[in-house]
């Protein structure tokens, strides 16, 4: 069966190629999937289909219809086509081809293909709704495998903190940009687009590592901002933070510019993502315990020698807790423990795996 459908001819790298549009609903029918698995590496012009993400691009798909947003796909084709320009020597017209010989490999969006498969099942009627393909002659597996590298050879993933800053669907994103600029403590000191902060930033925290902490610290789901739930977790997440940062007086402290903050990274662990996000986590354990009186229980925190090393040793206080051969480490055995010392510091119950952890830390004689 012959089709045709509107397209562009152009030529890149000296080679001609096609951009066309394709409707959703076409795309199971034409791009079919390679079970690259059963073929050694050297031998596919892909990567294997990671099926555990697709149901995360499904859900992106189908929660966001009104808004969601894919690049081309690009896909080498495997039969004769033929171009009519709608002026002579134009670039523009359409390609005719036979679906029935037709073959296509994929060589950049097997994800966005199989979760649209997947998503159409759900929601039909994105089947109307299009996406630019861009269409290659099949030449050999070394030339897929050179499509394949070179498109993803400059490809650079986003930082956590600047997805964080730019997604205005992610309610939780929102509440965290409100809270760094509602507690003064934040103001102007949270680096918005990087992982981890450089050895010579005057900033405290990263944008990701406060909400983390701010995950911890509302637990559960959060209602939409118009709400009034939203607003009470709002202002109880202002008023905790606040509280910490008196509590905590080297924040203060790098705000004012009393001390550096390079310097302050250095010498102690309350500026590391592991603190943070245990702090997040013991005030919504304290307002859940002591709900009117967590503040007042904050104080013992005045006291934490937050200090990495004691002279020229590890600080006890935090040896194997959060710091293991000298390195402050940020996995979830470490921030499990250090949240077992924080509650224990405050009086709040432990958990099983917390009692656990601190039943161990006892029996080596750390007090």
């Amino acid at each position: 069966m012959k089709v045709s459908f509107p397209a562009m001819r152009g030529v890149i790298g000296k080679r001609q190629y096609y951009a066309t549009m394709m409707g959703l609903s076409e795309i199971p029918h034409l791009f079919k999937f390679n079970d690259w698995a059963q073929f050694t590496p050297e031998l596919r012009a892909q990567r294997v289909l990671v099926k555990s993400r697709v149901p995360e691009i499904v859900k992106y798909i189908v929660d966001n219809e009104d808004s969601y947003l894919f690049s081309s796909i690009t896909a080498a084709y495997s039969t004769d086509v033929k171009f009519k320009e709608f002026e002579e020597g134009g670039d523009i017209g359409y390609l005719e081809m036979d679906l029935e010989d037709a073959k296509f490999l994929i060589n950049d969006g097997q994800h966005r293909c199989a979760a649209i498969t997947a998503a159409l099942n759900e929601n039909p009627a994105i089947g109307k709704e299009r996406i630019s393909v861009l269409l290659f002659p099949w030449e050999n597996m070394e030339r897929a495998q050179q499509m394949f590298t070179d498109l993803n050879r400059f490809v650079q993933k986003t930082s956590k903190s600047l997805n964080i800053l730019y997604d205005h669907r992610d309610v939780l994103s929102g509440f965290t940009m409100e809270v760094s600029e509602k507690v003064p403590v934040f103001k102007g000191m949270i680096d918005k687009e990087k992982l981890t902060i450089p050895i010579r930033s005057e900033k405290l925290f990263t944008l990701s590592t406060l909400y983390d902490a701010n995950e911890e610290l509302i637990g559960g789901k959060l209602e939409k901002p118009d709400t009034k739930e939203y607003k009470e977790k709002l202002e109880r997440a202002i008023a905790y933070w606040n509280a910490m940062s008196r509590v905590i007086p080297d924040w203060e402290r790098v705000k004012d510019g009393t001390i550096k903050a390079p310097m302050l990274r250095q010498e102690k662990i309350n500026t590391h993502g592991v603190v943070l996000r245990a702090l997040g986590g013991l005030g919504r354990a304290l307002m859940e315990a002591h709900p009117d009186h967590w503040e007042n229980r904050l104080q013992i925190l005045r006291d934490v020698d937050w200090r990495k090393s004691v002279g020229n040793k590890v600080n006890p206080e935090w040896e194997n807790v959060c710091i293991t051969a000298g390195s402050v480490l940020s996995n979830r055995q470490a921030r499990v423990a250090t949240l077992a010392v924080l509650k224990d510091k405050v009086g709040v119950e432990l958990t099983s795996q917390e009692t656990q952890f601190k039943s161990k830390r006892d029996a080596v004689g750390v007090a």
